[in-house]
C-alpha cells in the first residue's frame, strides 16, 4: 500500500473512531431520521394523495435515507474545523503526502458513517411496507456509498474555508437543506407550480433520491435509472473535484 492511500485510510479511521465513541452522537445519529420519518409520515400522510394509493410512509423511505446521507455529511465534515482549531490539520497538512490523500481520507470517513447509518435506515423499509429483496437492499447501500461520497465531498469544500461552526451552520441551513427538501424526498414533483418544479429538476438530489427510489421498488422500475444514476455520477465527481480545488487553495482561511 502507497504511503498517500495508508494516510487516507488512517485519516478514515480516525473519523469513524471518533463518531462511535461518542455515544450520545451515535443514539442521535440513530433516533433523528426515525422521529423524522415517523412524525412527517404520521402528520402529512392526510396530504398527500400518491399515484397508485402509495402509503406516504413508504414513500418517504428512499428520502429519509438521503436525508441521513446529508446529514452525516455536514456533521463529519465540521470536524475540519474543529481540526484546525486544535492544530491537528496544520500537522497533517505539512506532511509529505498529497493533499489529495488528505481530502479522500477526511471525506472517505464520512462516507462510512453516512453508508452506515443510510443502510440502518434501509433495512428497517419493511417496517413502512417497503420489501425490497436483499439484492435490491445491496444495490441501495451501495449506491447510498456513492451519493454520499459526493454529498460529503460537497460539504467538505464548504467547510475547509470557514473560520467558525456558526458559519458552516448558516451556509448548510440555507443551501444545504434546501437540496434535500427540493429533491422529491419530501413531496413528488407532479402538481407542484412551475418555477418550483423547475428548482427540483435543477436539484442533483432530486436524481439520486429517484434512483435510490427505483432501486428499492420492483425490478421494472429501474427500467429508467441509466438517465438519473449519470446525472447522480456526475454530481459526485464535480463535487470531489470542487474539494480537491478549494482545499488546494492557499489563502488566509487555512494553512498550506
Amino acid at each position: 500500500m502507497s504511503q498517500a492511500a495508508g494516510a487516507a485510510l488512517a485519516l478514515a479511521r480516525r473519523e469513524t473512531r471518533r463518531f462511535f465513541r461518542e455515544r450520545t452522537r451515535v443514539l442521535g445519529a440513530l433516533l433523528q431520521p426515525l422521529l423524522f420519518w415517523a412524525f412527517f409520515a404520521a402528520g402529512l400522510q392526510p396530504s398527500f394523495r400518491l399515484a397508485g394509493g402509495s402509503d406516504y410512509g413508504a414513500y418517504l423511505v428512499p428520502g429519509i435515507a438521503i436525508l441521513v446521507l446529508l446529514f452525516t455529511a455536514i456533521f463529519s465534515t465540521i470536524s475540519v474545523i474543529e481540526d484546525r482549531r486544535e492544530g491537528f490539520l496544520q500537522g497533517v497538512l505539512v506532511a509529505p503526502l498529497p493533499r489529495a490523500a488528505v481530502v479522500a481520507g477526511k471525506i472517505l470517513g464520512g462516507t462510512i458513517l453516512a453508508t452506515v447509518q443510510a443502510a440502518f435506515i434501509l433495512l428497517l423499509a419493511p417496517l413502512a411496507g417497503v420489501r425490497p429483496g436483499a439484492a435490491a437492499v445491496a444495490a441501495g447501500i451501495a449506491f447510498c456509498f456513492v451519493l454520499g461520497f459526493g454529498l460529503t465531498s460537497l460539504s467538505l469544500a464548504i467547510a475547509w474555508p470557514m473560520r467558525s461552526t456558526q458559519g458552516f451552520h448558516a451556509v448548510m441551513t440555507v443551501f444545504l437543506m434546501p437540496l434535500w427538501l427540493l429533491s422529491g424526498a419530501f413531496f413528488p414533483a407532479e402538481g407542484v407550480p412551475r418555477w418550483l418544479a423547475l428548482l427540483m429538476r435543477l436539484d442533483p438530489l432530486t436524481y439520486g433520491v429517484d434512483v435510490l427510489r427505483r432501486l428499492l421498488a420492483a425490478p421494472a422500475a429501474t427500467a429508467g435509472i441509466a438517465a438519473p444514476l449519470g446525472v447522480t455520477l456526475l454530481f459526485v465527481t464535480g463535487a470531489f473535484a470542487l474539494a480537491i480545488v478549494v482545499t488546494h487553495r492557499r489563502d488566509g482561511a487555512h494553512p498550506g
